[in-house]
């Protein structure tokens, strides 16, 4: 598995990825959605998994200017789950910002927690080490 940052190039499978995902991402990918997501991934840190030639996953983050990472949004695409990429993903911010702390909004709480992420309100932080 390859995991680098996202590039303009990664565009098309990123989005074919989140439609298979279905209706419940149509805020990413509906015409208007699309548009608004395209700048935010240009204004993210991005990281994107590969197996072979297939974008497998991603990791959408940002920096709250030296007060930690936020991973907005981490999805693996189904054919591909149970394989610890989205875990991965994650390790990669955390090792790329190691002087920061690293947190997960939250909408699938039960993979963070068996990943042993510790529960801070309403997000998970990221067990840096």
């Amino acid at each position: 598995m390859d995991i680098r940052r996202y590039c303009k190039e990664d565009e098309q499978q990123l989005f074919d990825m989140i439609r298979e995902e279905g209706e419940e991402w149509l805020d990413y990918y509906s015409s208007e959605g699309y548009k608004k997501y395209i700048i935010a991934l240009a204004s993210s840190i991005t990281y994107v998994a590969y197996m072979e030639d297939i974008l497998c996953g991603y990791a959408r983050c940002r920096d709250d200017d030296g007060f930690g990472i936020y991973v907005y949004d981490l999805l693996v695409k189904k054919t591909y789950r149970g394989n610890s990429i989205g875990k991965r993903l994650i390790e990669q911010a955390c090792k790329d910002f190691s002087d920061q702390p690293v947190y997960v909004m939250s909408d699938v709480d039960p993979y963070y927690e068996k990943l042993g992420y510790k529960r801070e309100g309403s997000i998970f932080e990221v067990n840096n080490s």
